[in-house]
């Protein structure tokens, strides 16, 4: 009886030293693999690598960018926006009058091409939006963006101008115009 209760024992610490071994070794694989300091990769920089979401890992502009997309989803546009619809989509003639406006009014800032690469823009923080992209995506319907240029960003900590007092409701739909027939390039004679 007391052979088969050593060996038992023997065959336990046996298996505890294997599960111990098999542990060491995986710290010291994790250990080899902690993150090291690295040079600036222009192809996938630190913010493309990093946590993006969870508390305290959002940046400012993301922030923004969301809570006036939140805002529209959850409460809609005041009343002077709701179901508002451009008169101009398609109209040649709206779309070179809106590639003047946007070059005078947005451009600095947007970029010619829409990209938030103007040279106002890059000193703000939030960056300007991407209006390019953000042209094509579901929320960038008629009253949503009617009531982003009227109203400006100050609501949302951005400093995007308003425009209602600049430029006419007819104006702003032309510039909408310009951005829904991407940006081209159009001669302003």
């Amino acid at each position: 009886m007391n052979g088969f209760r050593l060996n038992g024992i023997a065959r336990c610490l046996a298996a505890a030293s294997g599960v111990l071994a098999v542990i060491a070794a995986d710290a010291a694989a994790q250990e080899k693999q902690q993150p090291t300091e690295r040079a600036f990769d222009y192809w996938q920089p630190e913010s493309m690598t990093r946590e993006l979401w969870g508390p305290g890992h959002m940046p400012k502009g993301m922030m923004a960018r969301l809570l006036r997309h939140t805002t529209y989803v959850d409460f809609g546009v005041g009343k002077e926006y709701e179901g508002a619809k451009s008169p101009f989509t398609g109209k040649p003639e709206a779309i070179i009058a809106g590639a003047k406006l946007y070059a005078e009014n947005c451009a600095a800032c947007h970029g010619p091409n829409g990209m938030g690469n103007g040279d106002m823009g890059k000193a703000l923080s939030p960056s300007p939006a991407l209006l390019a992209y953000m042209i094509r995506r579901p929320i960038a319907v008629d009253e949503y963006l009617l009531w982003t240029i009227s109203e400006g960003g100050k609501q949302f900590g951005t400093d995007m101008p308003a425009f209602k007092d600049k430029c006419s409701r007819e104006q702003i739909w032309e510039i909408i115009a310009y951005m829904r027939g991407g940006f081209t390039e159009v001669d302003h004679k």
